[in-house]
Formats: C-alpha cells, structure tokens, sequence
C-alpha cells in the first residue's frame, strides 16, 4: 500500500481525502502544518507528498526545497485558481506536477497515479542499444534505467521523477522527433489538450541540469529531439 503524506491545514480535506484514497488502496497521513509535515518527512518514508502551497506556519514552496535537499519523492502542489506564479516557481523547484483546488478527486487520484507509475516504471526496450542492461548513454549523458540514476560528465545529477521520465523517452528515441502531445501523455501521464507549460518547465530545469552534455532541439510547433553533440 502506497503511503501518502498530506501537508494541508484544512481538517474537512484532510478527512475526506483519507477516506477517498483509503478505497483506492492508499494509507493517508495528514499534517495541519509546515513543521508536523517536515517532522513526518524526516521520520517516516513515503511514496507521494500532496503539499499545499499555504500553510499556516511558512510557504509550501519552503517546505518543498528542504524537500528536494536531499530527496526526489514525488510531490504535487496544491493550490488556488489564481496562484499561477506559485505554480510556475514549484514547478521550477522540483515538484513533479500541480492541481488546483477545488480539484475532483478522481482526477487527484489520476494525478497521484500517474507521478506513482513514473518512479515505478521497469525498464523498457529502447530504439539504442544499450551501453548494458537498463542502461541508456547519449553523448555525455549515462542514465541508468534500474536505479533511475543520471550521470552528467560523469557527475551523478538528481533529476524529479517527471524530469527522468523525459529524458529516458528523449534518449530512447534520439535523433528522432517527440511530438509535445506524446510526451505530454507518455512522460508526464498529462492528455493532449491539458495546459503544457507543466513541460515547458520541466524542459527548461533539465536543460539546465544536463548542460551541454547533449543537444535539445525544440522543433517549433511540434516537439523535441534529443542527439548527441556530434549529431547537433
């Protein structure tokens, strides 16, 4: 059973989340507050953090970089209609995707799922061949499939789950193009007509992250191309 820790203030959400998700088979643990949460992180392991972006106490935002200090755990904001701003600097850094609120709970729940299936997801067969098994190299850039660790010139680098997942499907197709709405539902488990600056920011924190290891084209209106610096 998957543990999910809430970090919300509001009681009435907290229960009736706790009793939705204890029916799909989740183990809910709700914290009122910033600190209880943090304490609950530190002391405890969990699969997935729902994280609301105000709290009585400090920022989710603050919460979510001592998070992401030392840990890739799946997180997904929670918050308002009109937090755009927040939801762009979340995602900057390192939550893996965002609902606004009042959100219907099957599409939480299809949410969670979904940021659940990307930190779970078994090596699959790849259009390159393999350095070895479940591993993945494009120039500079060694990804192994098993441990979901990323090598950057040799320096292991911590990427989200969501952003591992588009690298593997970028590196598993390089040098051939990744239409925006496939990567959308593939990497992200988003449908094609949903919002996308979730990707266009996950693109922009990896394309930091790998530097200039690999080449990234955006090929305008369409998608993404992924090759070695030798075939850029």
């Amino acid at each position: 059973m998957n543990k999910i820790l809430l970090i919300d203030d509001d009681p009435e959400m907290g229960e009736l989340l706790s009793t939705y998700l204890d029916g799909e088979g989740y183990s809910l643990h709700h914290k009122c507050t910033a600190k209880e949460g943090l304490k609950a992180f530190g002391s405890d392991e969990y699969d997935l953090i729902l994280l609301d972006i105000v709290l009585p106490d400090i920022s989710g935002l603050n919460v979510l970089e001592k998070i992401r200090l030392d840990s890739t755990v799946p997180v997904i904001m929670l918050t308002g209609k009109g937090d755009e701003v927040d939801r762009v600097v979340g995602l900057e850094m390192g939550a893996d995707d965002y609902i606004c609120k009042p959100f219907p709970l099957r599409e939480l729940l299809a949410r969670m799922r979904a940021s659940l299936r990307r930190c779970s997801m078994t090596p699959q067969s790849h259009s390159i061949t393999p350095s070895s098994r479940g591993k993945l190299k494009v120039g500079e850039l060694d990804i192994n499939l098993d441990s979901h660790a990323i090598m950057v010139k040799g320096i292991e680098t911590h990427f989200t789950a969501a952003e591992f997942s588009i690298v593997e499907h970028l590196a598993a197709s390089c040098g051939k193009l990744i239409e925006r709405d496939e990567l959308m539902e593939i990497a992200l488990g988003r449908s094609a007509d949903f919002d996308d600056y979730v990707l266009n920011v996950h693109m922009s924190n990896l394309r930091r992250k790998i530097g200039d290891s690999v080449s990234i084209k955006t090929i305008r209106g369409r998608g993404y191309m992924m090759t070695s610096r030798t075939q850029a």
